[in-house]
């Protein structure tokens, strides 16, 4: 079985202050539910999931949430890593369970798309996957929704909000990742542990996913594998109001 990790220490930033909601992003209201109710669902619903984890504000979450031996509430840290190190501590006693980690602020997610990207990982070797989505897909089923994209030499690309990984890598990578979320706003910090060959190739446009996947793996020193997913959902996080407002048309129906 997959273990699922929920990162819910989120503070919300470009949303609408006037609405009255909460500080704490995965309790933002959408409907008559709170966010991070709809990212559970999802995951309660797939059949590859077995427990899951969740790191954020105890008191919130256990307003919400029982405890079971499903269902695991722990404390959120001072930083993202920090959250997913609480959250990995209780994940490591499930022996052989590989990890999906999840951000709390993906209310769009569903089984189908979790499932989906599982199975796509599962026919193939590596330690690290993350899903990718095409402009093309996001603009086919959310027309003018708005994504951060990066241009490889494939096509138009955005990120999604959930990784796939071997435990086993977890203790030598997390030095690494800390240092990408510390320096996501210094490019020229970033390019120095990326490599400045990669980042040329990207500026000219010639850099192909494969060696994104190649310049990754050899940066964290583990096998990383892009999945292209058909699934805007899994990238679609609620980080403005347009993403908010999208969310609450959608789940509305």
């Amino acid at each position: 079985m997959v273990v699922a990790v929920i990162l819910a220490g989120g503070q919300k930033n470009g949303l609408d202050a006037g609405r009255n909601q909460p500080a704490d992003e995965a309790f933002i209201s959408i409907g008559d539910r709170y966010m991070i109710e709809y990212v559970v669902e999802a995951l309660e619903a797939s059949p590859y999931i077995g427990k899951i984890i969740i790191s954020g504000p105890l008191d919130r979450l256990a307003e919400v949430f029982r405890e079971s031996e499903r269902l695991i509430l722990v404390p959120g840290g001072e930083t993202v890593i920090d959250s997913f190190r609480n959250a990995f501590r209780v994940a490591a006693g499930s022996s052989g369970d590989r990890l999906l980690v999840v951000t709390a602020d993906i209310p769009l997610l569903s089984a189908r798309a979790v499932n989906d990207f599982l199975e796509a990982c599962f026919r193939q070797d590596g330690d690290l996957f993350y899903p990718i989505i095409s402009k093309e897909t996001n603009e086919q089923k959310y027309p003018g929704v708005q994504r951060t994209y990066v241009n490889l030499k494939e096509g138009l690309f955005t990120g999604g909000n959930l990784f796939f990984l071997d435990p086993a890598i977890v203790e030598r990578c997390l030095p690494l990742a800390e240092k990408l979320v510390r320096f996501r706003k210094h490019p020229i910090r970033l390019a120095g542990l990326i490599g400045w060959r990669v980042l040329v190739r990207y500026l000219l446009g010639i850099l192909s996913l494969k060696d994104a996947e190649r310049a990754v793996s050899r940066m964290l020193g583990v096998k990383g594998v892009a999945v292209i997913s058909s699934h805007p959902e899994l990238g679609i996080d609620v980080d403005k109001q347009s993403d908010l407002d999208l969310a609450e048309k959608m789940l509305a129906r």
